[in-house]
C-alpha cells in the first residue's frame, strides 16, 4: 500500500478525519517553504499539498494567485519544488501531493516529471486543469513511479463523469465543496452530504472536501461525512501576513486538527 493509502487507513482505524494542508511552494521562498511544510506536519497536518506556482492559476482565487506571483518572483521552478520535496523527505514521512496545472507539468515532460517526483518522494499528483484525454498518458508515466492520481469532483460533475473519475483516481478524491475559485468563504455554499453518499455508492476511495474551508467549525461541518478536509487559502493568508513565519500556520493547523479529532 502506498503512503497515502496507509495514512487514510490509519486515520480511519482511529476514527479521525484527515487534515490536508495546502501551501504554495516557494512562497515566500523555497527555504521558508521547507520550514513551513515541516512545521505543518509537526502541528498535525496528515497530508500536504504543495502548490506548484504557475503564471495563470485560473482555478485559484486572489490569495493563491498572489502567492504564485510571489513564488515565481522568488525564482521558484518545478525543479526547485522537487528539490524542496527531497529536503522535506530527509526529515518527515508526511504524504506530499504536487498540486498544479497541466502546462508546467507537460512542459517539464510527463515521464521526466514522474521519474523525478517519484525519486524525490512525491506521493501523488493533482492536476487541476488536466484534459481528460491526457489522463491515460499521464498515468502511464506516474503509476509505475508509485504516484497516486488525485482527481477533482465538482458540484457540476455529471453521473457519467463521476463514474469515470472514480475508476481512474487513486489516493483520494478531492470533492470541491463550492463552485468558483479557491478561497475562504463564510458559508459552504454547496451541500456535500448527498454528493458524498453518491460517491460512496461507487468507490471506497477516501473523500476529502475542499475549496472554502477556513475555520475549525467549517472543517467539522465539511468533514462530517468525508474522510478529510483540505484547507488552503486560510493558511496561505497567514504565510503572507507573517512573511513565512511558521508559528501562525502551526496554530491554525493545531486548531483544525483538534476539531477534526474531537479534541
Amino acid at each position: 500500500m502506498r503512503r497515502l493509502g496507509q495514512t487514510f487507513t490509519a486515520l480511519r482505524e482511529r476514527g479521525e478525519r484527515a487534515l490536508v494542508a495546502y501551501l504554495t511552494a516557494g512562497d515566500p521562498d523555497l527555504r521558508a517553504s521547507e520550514e513551513l511544510v515541516l512545521a505543518a506536519a509537526e502541528a498535525g497536518a496528515d497530508v500536504i499539498e504543495l502548490g506548484v506556482p504557475f503564471s495563470d492559476p485560473v482555478a485559484d482565487g486572489p490569495v493563491i494567485q498572489q502567492a504564485c506571483q510571489r513564488a515565481l518572483a522568488a525564482g521558484t521552478t518545478l525543479r526547485g519544488v522537487l528539490r524542496l520535496v527531497e529536503a522535506v523527505r530527509k526529515h518527515s514521512p508526511v504524504p506530499l501531493v504536487l498540486f498544479g496545472y497541466y502546462n508546467p507539468f507537460y512542459a517539464f515532460g510527463l515521464r521526466a516529471l514522474a521519474t523525478a517526483a517519484g525519486q524525490a518522494g512525491v506521493d501523488g499528483l493533482l492536476v487541476v486543469d488536466l484534459p481528460p484525454e491526457e489522463l491515460a498518458e499521464m498515468k502511464a508515466e506516474s503509476e509505475p513511479a508509485g504516484l497516486d492520481t488525485i482527481l477533482l469532483v465538482a458540484p457540476t460533475t455529471t453521473p457519467d463523469r463521476l463514474r469515470w473519475i472514480v475508476r481512474e483516481a487513486s489516493g483520494f478524491l478531492y470533492l470541491v465543496a463550492v463552485t468558483g475559485v479557491t478561497g475562504a468563504r463564510p458559508d459552504l455554499a454547496y451541500a456535500v452530504d448527498e454528493r458524498i453518499r453518491e460517491i460512496r455508492r461507487l468507490t471506497a476511495l477516501p473523500i476529502c472536501v475542499g475549496f472554502g474551508i477556513a475555520t475549525a467549525q467549517q472543517a467539522v461541518e465539511a468533514g462530517r461525512m468525508a474522510d478529510g478536509v483540505v484547507v488552503g487559502s486560510a493558511l496561505v493568508q497567514l504565510v503572507e501576513a507573517h512573511r513565512g513565519a511558521p508559528a501562525p500556520v502551526q496554530a491554525l493547523i493545531r486548531d483544525l486538527k483538534g476539531a477534526l479529532s474531537g479534541r
